[in-house]
């Protein structure tokens, strides 16, 4: 079967203009020069039959039917990089550059911490970790991602990494303003902490799980939030009460500045799964950040404040 090398030589340098921001600086990349860079952008723009970027003299940025075609593209750049190694006798070095996206709460509160030992175990590996709590594209420039919540039906391949707690705290200070909860429904008298489904948009139900018993409260709120360490701080700060992940809450109870109510309505789980592009087998790097984040996910299942929800 014919193939069109132009159309692999144009994806490459539309994977060099992404990663370097520019066309001036994707050239020095690659070795060539500005006008080459934009003559080959514009040999692929006629080859798939669309315009992939909006073109500025500053910078450039992909169009929505570019954004696509880069994510489709880039794990084929990944498995042809794969596929060289494999025939260097490098398949299982573990190096290169590894781009991950993960949640923000998971990527500051577990996975910052232990990144030292990760990268102290891969020296030859380069790590580009950006944090997101979206789903919409967010395979797009990268090898990995990480999201709490459950599955999408997708051709992405899925791993659960853990399930952790729903805890409902508050600040001291606002428990002796407003006093402490003694159910579910006294909720419907309290300030609360809402948090946005990234999914939906919509903030999420706040639900309380005892057994088989599944209470929902409609509570009243000033203030929605999109960033669970926003959340947090103004918990601390005292502004109302919050429903968080138990994982990561660790530090704010055993300094006090946090206390958990109705614990014993706080039996409902919440995943957290990763995500890699569906391939036969995963690049090294990829396998490596897997089983780390794996390894780092089971410690804080074990954690105190799992154990001290269970």
């Amino acid at each position: 079967m014919a193939f069109d090398t132009r159309l692999l030589t144009g994806v490459g340098v539309l994977a060099a203009v992404m990663e370097a921001g520019n066309f001036a600086r994707a050239a020095e990349l690659l070795g060539v020069t500005p006008s080459g860079v934009s003559r080959a952008v514009a040999r692929l723009e006629a080859r798939v039959g669309v315009r992939l970027f909006d073109r500025n003299p500053r910078e450039v940025s992909l169009t929505e039917e570019g954004r696509r075609f880069h994510a489709q593209v880039l794990p084929l750049l990944a498995g042809l990089d794969e596929a060289a190694a494999e025939a260097a006798g490098a398949a299982a070095v573990v190096s290169g550059r590894l781009r991950v996206s993960v949640d923000p709460w998971f990527a500051r509160m577990v996975l910052a911490p232990a990144l030292q030992q990760f990268l102290a175990r891969y020296p030859m590996l380069q790590l580009d970790l950006s944090t997101s709590n979206y789903r919409e594209e967010m395979m797009a420039g990268v090898d990995v991602a990480v999201r709490f919540g459950p599955p999408d039906g997708s051709s992405l391949i899925v791993r659960k990494l853990l399930e952790t707690p729903i805890l409902t705290v508050a600040a001291p200070a606002y428990l002796e303003r407003h006093g402490e909860p003694r159910s579910p429904h006294d909720l419907v008298h309290h300030e609360a902490l809402l948090f946005r489904d990234p999914q939906t948009g919509l903030p999420f139900p706040w639900e309380f799980h005892r057994g088989s018993e599944i209470v929902e409260v409609k509570v009243s709120s000033r203030l929605l939030l999109d960033d669970p360490s926003v959340a947090v701080s103004a918990c601390v700060a005292g502004q109302g009460v919050f429903q968080s992940l138990a994982v990561g809450l660790t530090p704010f109870l055993a300094r006090g500045e946090l206390v958990r109510i109705l614990p014993d309505w706080s039996q409902e789980r919440y995943p957290l799964y990763a995500y890699h592009p569906s391939r036969h087998l995963p690049p090294a790097k990829v396998r490596a950040f897997l089983e780390f984040i794996r390894e780092v996910a089971a410690m804080a299942e074990t954690s105190p404040e799992r154990r001290a929800s269970s």
